[in-house]
């Protein structure tokens, strides 16, 4: 019988962390410090299920693929296909719940937020920018964060998003080149085979150049403070590690490079946020 550490080996929960920062960070803004405790975990239920039912939903979709990749092969055998389509109708509807328990316009955009969620791991069958398609998956979350506090759409959160969307595509740009004869093979599409390693590297360090100007431009937006820019600092030396890191090209370092430098990203871009709220200038 699986148990749930399996399950959440299966999902890489802790890969929860790149998205949750942004979604805090653009709540502590939202709500000029900290929300309600009913808002709070409302957002956490919301983030946590949606992206265990995103995750399971990318699992079961590329179940066979997974099972022909080297660094993928054992996924398979930490959760049944059955145990994981279980897993995905409960994470969901416990978002639609979390979204209903929030406000009206949460509930009312819940279902295209999973849908968008769920699209990113059918788009790398069609297109070459599945990665932006991740991006726009994490972006969701500092806008639902947002409403969820406001009950209404700003502009903020929007310039977040834009940011969340160029840093993901970027470090998922990175991240699959160890795939590049793998996705070749199965026929799959990515930036990586249209631009070759080199060419999507070198686009990712675009991508995440565009990011930082994004994170200035949420800073100015929200009217943030000389915590928040400090920073961003923290973050810039974050990403200029991350692609170090990556240009040696060996499986170690390109994961060293994501995981580590993304974590830090999130640590930072969310400390930043609090702390610009918090601590008086």
């Amino acid at each position: 019988m699986n148990s749930p550490a399996d399950f959440f080996k299966f999902i890489r929960f802790s890969h929860t962390v790149f998205a949750l920062p942004f979604a805090l960070g653009s709540m502590f803004v939202a709500a000029a410090g900290l929300p309600s405790s009913r808002v709070f975990s409302g957002i956490l239920a919301a983030m946590v299920c949606a992206r265990t039912a995103a995750m399971t939903f990318n699992r079961l979709a590329d179940w066979e693929f997974d099972k022909r990749n080297p660094r993928t092969e054992g996924r398979h055998r930490l959760v049944g296909k059955n145990v994981a389509v279980a897993w995905c109708l409960a994470a969901s509807a416990g978002f639609f719940l979390s979204a209903w328990w929030l406000n009206p316009l949460c509930l009312l955009l819940s279902p295209l937020a999973l849908a968008i969620v769920f699209f990113y791991s059918l788009a790398k069958r069609f297109t070459s920018f599945a990665h932006f398609f991740l991006g726009l998956a994490l972006a969701a979350a500092p806008v639902g964060a947002w409403i969820a506090v406001t009950g209404t759409l700003g502009f903020p959160p929007l310039v977040l998003a834009a940011a969340v969307l160029v840093w993901v595509a970027g470090f998922d740009l990175i991240y699959a080149t160890q795939d590049y004869e793998v996705d070749q093979r199965e026929g799959l599409h990515s930036m990586v085979l249209r631009l070759g390693v080199r060419g999507a590297m070198t686009l990712a360090l675009w991508l995440h150049a565009a990011a930082l100007a994004g994170l200035v431009g949420f800073g100015f937006a929200a009217g943030a403070g000389i915590v928040y820019y400090l920073s961003l600092g923290v973050v810039t030396a974050a990403l200029v590690y991350e692609h170090f890191e990556a240009r040696r090209g060996d499986i170690t370092s390109i994961n060293r490079a994501f995981f580590r430098a993304n974590a830090i990203v999130g640590v930072a871009f969310v400390a930043g946020t609090f702390l610009d709220r918090f601590v008086p200038a």
